[in-house]
């Protein structure tokens, strides 16, 4: 059986699944685009969350993507000037809750970076008022519920925008939101 990949922006407001059982109304993937049958996310991006998510047919490489080599990189524009001194805390790991317990995040790449040139969110984040805010780059060989979001409020700096721009060797690139892409591998 010859399996089908796709790369998805995925925007604001979407669920990284085909199918909510729940009673509420959500938009799910399969809005998107008419993926094949059996097409499955890897990994997940939780509602708030933009960006780059990797679609496929291929279980092997959803278990591939989603281990420990395969790094993962997210742009997150904070609440508030963040400091050096707090991406230093995030790059020797830090302390969240995960699964009702204290866990403490593995080392990672974090940088300070210009604010980055994508449209505005189709939902306002907020206005200027509210007070400044900044942007990091966080790049982990893990993923935990929420994870980026719990890093970045354990050193003071709340995310408001959260945008994966990388999963291994593919990058978000030119994709706009809600567009997807078929490829014929997943070089990660």
């Amino acid at each position: 059986m010859e399996h089908r990949h796709y790369l998805v922006h995925k925007p604001y407001g979407y669920l990284s699944q085909f199918v909510y059982e729940l009673k509420r109304n959500k938009k799910l993937l399969g809005e998107l685009h008419d993926f094949a049958p059996g097409t499955m996310a890897i990994g997940r991006l939780d509602e708030d969350s933009e960006g780059l998510l990797l679609l496929t047919t291929n279980g092997m490489m959803s278990e591939i993507v989603r281990g420990k080599k395969v790094e993962k990189e997210y742009y997150a524009q904070v609440d508030g000037v963040i400091t050096q001194q707090a991406v230093d805390e995030l790059m020797a790991g830090v302390q969240i809750g995960f699964n009702g317990k204290k866990y403490t995040t593995k080392k990672c790449e974090a940088r300070l970076m210009a604010p980055p040139d994508f449209p505005a969110r189709s939902y306002k984040i907020r206005d200027d008022r509210h007070g400044p805010t900044s942007w990091v780059s966080i790049t982990l060989r893990e993923g935990k519920f929420r994870q980026v979001r719990k890093m970045t409020s354990a050193v003071g700096f709340p995310t408001l925008r959260l945008v994966r721009v990388r999963i291994g060797n593919i990058h978000l690139d030119n994709l706009q939101s809600g567009e997807v892409r078929e490829v014929t591998m997943l070089d990660v």
